[in-house]
């Protein structure tokens, strides 16, 4: 009998839950609270689960794990990380492994604040932050920041609400109409993306895997080509390794050619949505995962893959009769 894998919140990650289907002996188990997600319909089967807030969800999940022998469960939205690594013991109990960092990493790296702080403490370059106007404007009296800036939620996800703002009178409209915002300094550099892994067992960084962002939709990377920088890969490496980081990790960077400097801008502890073309490269984290299920430790191999790939994302389109929707 193989490794049985649970993915919540499957949405449209079709191609996540098609590459752990390839790689398991297995069964791979979805689960959304939409049954017209699309990606629970590549799976071994498919669940029709709460939203993540609903007080029934996490017992729902546990049900799940159970009844399926579930032996890692892991999730593709950022909300949910929080959820699993706080109830981790629940899961361990019934012999499923919560493949997620420390319930403290998911909560610093969804609060870009906190963040923001954690990147100042540990020395790594990073756009500013302001966690209020005030902040801001003082720092601007002494010419240390101007505009343009973006203004973004300090907890959020998918890219929404982010605004460019160029003037004090939109920085203030937007600070009086939404709440939770911060200010962050506008980067003018070339952005990156890199997929990480970090084993399970010994907390080794084992995989990195860099891209030239080309083109973006919707807070996702879609159009990429694969590049490679030792110097950044050992930066990379050291960073998570130090932090604590688990699994796999989204880190999101830019470069800034005039000053020779890599900026670290987010962390997110899942699958990014570019990841794919990690994949497709041959940076197999689906296999790595499974091995740390298995109990087996996997070899640090970073950077094998080749340069000057590129990812084009398109359209797909899935069609089912009402009588074939889950349940």
């Amino acid at each position: 009998m193989g490794t049985n894998i649970l993915i919540l919140s499957a949405g449209t990650r079709n191609k996540v839950v098609q590459y752990f289907k390839r790689e398991m002996a297995g069964r791979v188990i979805a689960t959304d609270c939409s049954n017209l997600g699309p990606a629970i319909y590549d799976a071994d089967k498919a669940y029709i689960v709460p939203r993540i807030d609903d007080p029934a969800y996490l017992d729902e999940v546990l049900k799940i794990c159970k009844k399926e022998e579930i032996k890692g469960v892991l999730s593709l939205i950022d909300p949910e990380l929080s959820l699993l690594a706080k109830n981790a013991d629940r899961f361990l109990e019934i012999g499923t492994t919560p493949i997620v960092s420390s319930y403290e990493l998911c909560e610093t790296s969804l609060d870009k604040f906190r963040m923001y702080d954690m990147l100042q403490k540990l020395g790594i370059p990073t756009a500013r932050c302001f966690a209020s106007i005030e902040s801001f404007e003082a720092s601007r009296a002494d010419g240390e920041i101007d505009y343009p800036i973006f203004v973004k939620p300090q907890k959020g996800s998918a890219s929404l609400n982010i605004n460019e703002v160029r003037s004090k009178e939109m920085l203030t409209a937007l600070f009086h109409d939404y709440d939770g915002l911060m200010i962050q300094e506008y980067m003018k550099g070339q952005e990156y993306g890199a997929d990480v892994y970090i084993d399970m067992i010994t907390g080794m960084c084992t995989s990195i895997f860099l891209k030239k962002k080309i083109k973006m939709r919707a807070g996702e990377t879609d159009k990429s080509v694969s590049c490679k920088c030792d110097t950044l890969f050992m930066k990379l490496a050291n960073f998570v390794e130090a932090v604590g980081y688990r699994g796999m990790i989204d880190i999101d960077l830019f470069y800034d050619e005039d000053n020779d400097t890599w900026y670290l801008s987010e962390v997110n502890p899942r699958f990014g949505g570019g990841y794919p073309h990690a994949y497709e490269c041959g940076v197999n984290f689906p296999r790595q995962i499974i091995n740390n299920l298995e109990g087996k430790e996997n070899l640090v191999n970073i950077g094998d893959y080749r340069d000057g790939v590129f990812m084009m994302k398109y359209n797909e389109l899935m069609v089912e009769p009402e009588d074939r929707l889950a349940r």
